[in-house]
């Protein structure tokens, strides 16, 4: 169990590492919130990176297709959502020279809910998984610890990237001047826009090319 295990940590972790607008939403969140904010919201994200990872280990069928069925819904709101909180972002005027305020529980509870929900409305996740899972050749035929031991590799391999990515974002806190943190602010919220409004343009395109 221990290779799957190990397997499972690498997959989530790589999955975790690639680019994209979540990585720019905790390294903010890190610059103006602190470590803690920044490791919870990537915890959010390694929750649902578990949970798409049960779907395609457990081969549970009717959801993942209810999913793939609705993918373009899901790329809406997630698109919808994205929007919203990048111009947020580009709205909001950070003041790093001021210690950075402590999270209470509300602000924890939805710096995690917020990424887990814009992860688990992004149908690219399970595809990827679902592919990964298959290479990998794993599946409730050897038994339900297999399956189970890959989900728990993967929401830790998961975890430890965000973790690590909070950790050296905060280190440099320090060394990031007030207008360093602006200018990522603003860069940030235009990158999460654009990648929310490329979603809904690249779904609403898909959706027209099907009718027609």
């Amino acid at each position: 169990m221990g290779s799957v295990l190990l397997r499972g940590f690498v997959l989530g972790f790589v999955i975790a590492a690639s680019p994209g607008p979540i990585f720019f939403l905790c390294l903010r969140r890190t610059l103006t919130r602190g470590w803690v904010t920044g490791a919870v919201s990537g915890f959010g994200v390694a929750t649902a990176d578990g949970f798409y990872a049960a779907l395609a280990a457990f081969g549970i069928g009717a959801v993942t297709s209810w999913l793939a069925g609705e993918r373009q819904w899901l790329a809406l709101i997630g698109g919808a959502a994205l929007v919203l909180i990048g111009l947020r972002t580009i709205l909001e005027r950070p003041k790093n020279d001021e210690p950075a305020p402590t999270a209470g529980g509300s602000g924890l509870a939805w710096a995690y809910l917020s990424t887990l929900g814009l992860t688990i409305t992004n149908p690219a996740t399970i595809v990827s998984f679902a592919a990964l899972v298959a290479a990998l050749g794993i599946g409730i035929s050897g038994g339900y610890l297999p399956p189970a031991v890959l989900v728990v590799g993967v929401f830790a391999g998961s975890a430890t990237w965000w973790c690590v990515l909070a950790a050296v974002t905060a280190g440099l806190e320090a060394r990031v001047t007030p207008r360093a943190v602006r200018g990522i602010s603003t860069i940030s919220g235009l990158a999460i826009a654009a990648l929310g409004m490329l979603a809904i343009l690249s779904t609403l395109a898909a959706a027209l090319g099907d009718a027609g």
